[in-house]
């Protein structure tokens, strides 16, 4: 049986190559969609939950694809859930940094003038090996030539060295997003009443006026005023 001159065969083929053609762009700008919604990143900063949307998108993009038969609702329906995942939880990320932080983890100092805390690697599970590997990409041979190390939430290890006076270009976080961060407190072992102190001595009379504000080695405090562009 011939259809307008071609095989039947044929016919069938093609809409089969059109059908896995319109599912691969359609698969295309829902997976290029949710890339858009994660905001700019490397792909070395990625955190655990947008490594499994990406997982489990890509298990869908392959269903999709691949059973051309299959109604395209069921691969589309998972995927605008799995959107829905990742805007829902960056918003709850924006607002309120404990979610922020049980998700997509804190940094973790490993080491500390020139001290590398063996208990912080532990339960970081971060051997010495990854250690030395990564202070050699940096061009450091000797850990004693490290004012601070820091393990970030995703996996790169950011390192500051000292300088000839012993400081760093190293700024501990005291406040984010109008919040006390009491680690980095912890860190140059202040407590919040100083803290309080210090901010009033540049004009501000509550944290939540504050984005940002950092210590130095030298004892500098920079602040940062929140909306200040608004």
């Amino acid at each position: 049986m011939l259809t307008k001159g071609k095989p039947l065969g044929k016919v069938v083929l093609g809409v089969l190559v059109f059908s896995i053609i319109i599912r691969t762009l359609v698969t295309y700008l829902i997976i290029l969609l949710v890339f858009r919604f994660m905001g700019k990143r490397e792909i070395g900063e990625l955190s655990v939950m947008d490594l499994v949307v990406f997982i489990m998108l890509a298990e869908i993009a392959v269903f999709l694809i691949e059973n051309p038969d299959e109604a395209i609702w069921k691969a589309i329906v998972p995927m605008a859930v799995l959107l829905a995942i990742q805007i829902g939880s960056a918003w709850i990320s924006l607002k309120n940094q404990r979610f922020r932080n049980w998700f997509d983890g804190k940094p973790s100092i490993i080491i500390k003038h020139g001290k590398v805390d063996e208990k912080e690697m532990r339960r970081q599970r971060y051997n010495f090996n990854d250690l030395l590997l990564q202070l050699r990409e940096h061009g450091i041979q000797q850990v004693g030539d490290v004012a601070y190390a820091i393990l970030e939430p995703s996996g790169k290890l950011s390192v500051f060295e000292r300088k000839d006076d012993g400081s760093s270009d190293y700024a501990v976080v005291l406040i984010a997003d109008g919040e006390v961060q009491y680690s980095g407190l912890q860190t140059i072992r202040k407590n919040k009443q100083w803290l309080v102190n210090e901010v009033r001595k540049q004009g501000f009379h509550s944290f939540e006026e504050i984005s940002l504000c950092t210590i130095n080695d030298q004892g500098e405090v920079q602040i940062d005023q929140n909306n200040e562009f608004q």
